[in-house]
């Protein structure tokens, strides 16, 4: 085992999804080093999510306070260090400007951050050390590799996500344990162009429900999600409220999330913070992708579920296969989605029942 270096600062601001993905990286850490001091700069909305993490002090970043904020996260990771004059390493874990900057702020012997074929916004210049390069893996598998600059290795995934008691109580009261398989949708991504045609989903909710599941909408307080929510309602051929839908839409926290995800059985959602979330509980997920690449940030623990349409993505918007596209590209155009069907996602519904045959409540 290598020396435990005493304290450690972790850098990812943002976004759900991701953050999520760091969490394996602090258990590896802290299972190398117990005593290790981890305190992780991060975002407001992803704090609330992660808060209780054990093993880890978070400080808080609000990406709106500019350069005062910046000021103000260095004085709190100054209080966390206490008589130390900086950390023995930054692991910086986001490429994107803002996060650059704000890592000067980062009092830091070791400044680890990614490979130059990923780095972006002049990343290189804020740190001193850089992970392996390693094209074709996933988001997780990459940040996990952050450790080994430090001499160890992720060599076991595990979340273990910190989810009151009080917010399973509430996931438990929204809905009968009769026996009946849910399909959860959480419709929306943070990136618009990655989002789905709200009759496809109803296409498919109806689909569901005539296979006997419960069906359950679920996202964030926002106008998009609260008007893709009614869009589907108002596309189903059974309207509601006696289509038997349940919408939990803007009803949940994100620490109640986490709970609502892992009652369901199967999750359609495109590639989204929720995606990693309910794979992280351990709630197969039916992701759609055109947008993103699955192999590099669909679901971590299994794909069997998924669409996945980029790769005809990349033929049609950029006029070569995918496996010529640099690792890690996005094709989000107008339309993009639209290269995902309807049957796509039936089938890949299908799938799942054909592999779960005894939670099915009712088979035709």
């Amino acid at each position: 085992m290598p020396a435990a270096p005493a304290s450690i600062c972790l850098l990812r601001l943002s976004a759900l999804g991701d953050v999520t993905h760091v969490v394996p990286l602090v258990r590896t850490l802290r299972r190398a080093w117990p005593q290790a001091r981890l305190v992780w700069l991060i975002g407001k909305a992803e704090h609330r999510l992660l808060a209780g993490l054990e093993g880890v002090e978070f400080v808080e970043y609000d990406k709106a306070g500019g350069l005062a904020g910046m000021r103000a996260a260095r004085q709190a990771l100054r209080e966390r260090l206490g008589p130390a004059p900086r950390f023995d390493a930054l692991l910086q874990m986001q490429v994107a400007a803002r996060a650059n900057l704000l890592s000067a702020f980062v009092p830091a012997r070791r400044r680890i951050g990614y490979d130059r074929a990923r780095s972006k916004d002049l990343h290189g210049l804020f740190v001193n050390e850089r992970i392996p390069d390693r094209p074709g893996i996933h988001v997780l598998e990459a940040i996990g590799s952050f450790c080994e600059p430090l001499g160890l290795a992720q060599a076991e995934v595990r979340w273990d996500l910190p989810v009151p008691a009080e917010a399973r109580e509430w996931a438990r009261a929204q809905w009968p344990e009769d026996g009946t398989p849910t399909l959860l949708i959480s419709p929306c991504s943070s990136h618009a162009l990655r989002n789905w045609r709200a009759e496809r989903y109803a296409a498919v909710a109806d689909h569901a429900l005539s296979r006997g599941w419960r069906v359950v909408l679920c996202g964030g307080r926002s106008e998009l999600e609260r008007r893709t929510a009614d869009a589907i309602l108002a596309a189903m051929r059974t309207p509601a409220p006696s289509s038997g839908v349940l919408d939990l839409v803007g009803k949940d926290t994100l620490k109640q999330l986490p709970a609502l995800l892992e009652r369901g059985q199967l999750l359609m959602t495109p590639d989204s913070g929720p995606m990693h979330i309910a794979n992280a509980m351990g709630t197969k997920v039916l992701g759609l992708h055109a947008a993103s690449n699955p192999a590099r940030s669909g679901p971590y623990s299994d794909r069997r579920y998924c669409v996945d349409r980029y790769d005809d993505a990349a033929r049609k918007f950029r006029g070569k296969p995918a496996a010529e596209l640099k690792w890690g590209t996005k094709i989000e155009h107008e339309g993009v989605m639209d290269l995902v069907t309807v049957e796509d996602a039936v089938a890949a519904f299908e799938r799942y029942r054909s592999d779960y045959p005894s939670q099915d409540h009712r088979r035709p």
